[in-house]
């Protein structure tokens, strides 16, 4: 993949952007009750994006721990390993990176404020531009465990 400057500049600014029409304040009327319906609603994305943090707690914490026990495996069988343990970790972090953001969008899903969607979209370019960097990553280390063979 090349490297431009629209790949960091493209997301900044749409950042940028959003960050600029959340800090507008409008005058709209507050909202003081919320209907049953909107209760369960948001009880129920409640326990969706817990269940969504629990299993990207889950994706990582075996990811490290299978990465440990190969490199372990590794170092008592006087093998090079550190490329393979790299990808296996990486795939499991971008894997868990992108469901925390899928959490951080299920607690913004019901009647989010301004400063929730604020705080959404910061979180999200972080979490994003994490999972660009590390993709980028594990693709220059395959090309370098696994050179291109002529045909």
């Amino acid at each position: 993949m090349e490297k431009t400057w629209q790949t960091i500049l493209l997301p900044a600014a749409i950042i940028a952007g959003l960050v600029f029409l959340f800090t507008v304040d409008s005058a709209g009327p507050p909202i003081d009750e919320i209907n049953a319906l909107e209760h369960w609603l948001e009880l129920a994305v409640g326990y969706a994006a817990a269940a969504a943090e629990l299993i990207a707690t889950v994706v990582i914490s075996v990811g490290v721990l299978r990465c440990f026990v190969g490199y372990i495996r590794g170092l008592l069988a006087h093998q090079h390993v550190r490329s393979n343990v790299r990808l296996q970790l990486g795939r499991a972090l971008a894997l868990g990176l992108e469901i925390t953001v899928a959490s951080d969008i299920l607690r913004t899903a019901v009647a989010p404020t301004r400063d929730d969607l604020l705080i959404l979209a910061i979180l999200v370019l972080l979490r994003t531009l994490l999972n660009l960097f590390l993709e980028q990553e594990l693709e220059a280390v395959e090309a370098r465990a696994d050179p291109p063979r002529p045909s």
